[in-house]
């Protein structure tokens, strides 16, 4: 059975920084590409970042340079670190695994990250 877990949400002030972790199990993390997503209160869901099984990675327009997405294979967790953050970044952050099931995609349960003063 295939499960994410998201952990590391949270209150932050604007210019702080979180540290997002998704750990996974019940498929082969090394062999699928895995992406963070985020939806805020009335939005759709969006793109913040993916990260391939070879490492290569992309980042939606407005996190770049200020969040990076890596992963660890030998834990089976891919991390978002996200810096310099803003109000508009309030969000549930949600982690995804590409064609990880039989079915297709999978997702976690999300973690709040509210960045207010």
């Amino acid at each position: 059975q295939v499960q994410l877990v998201e952990s590391g949400g949270g209150l932050v002030q604007p210019g702080g920084s979180l540290r997002l972790s998704c750990a996974t199990s019940g498929f082969i993390f090394s062999f699928n590409e895995m992406g963070w997503y985020r939806q805020a209160p009335g939005k759709q869901r969006e793109l913040v970042a993916t990260i391939t099984s070879g490492g290569g990675t992309n980042y939606a327009d407005s996190v770049k340079g200020r969040f990076t997405i890596s992963r660890d294979n030998a834990k089976n967790t891919v991390y978002l670190q996200m810096n310099s953050l803003k109000p508009e970044d309030t969000a549930v952050y949600y982690c995804k695994c590409y064609r990880c099931r039989q079915r297709g995609d999978a997702w976690g349960q999300g973690t709040q990250v509210t960045v207010s003063s």
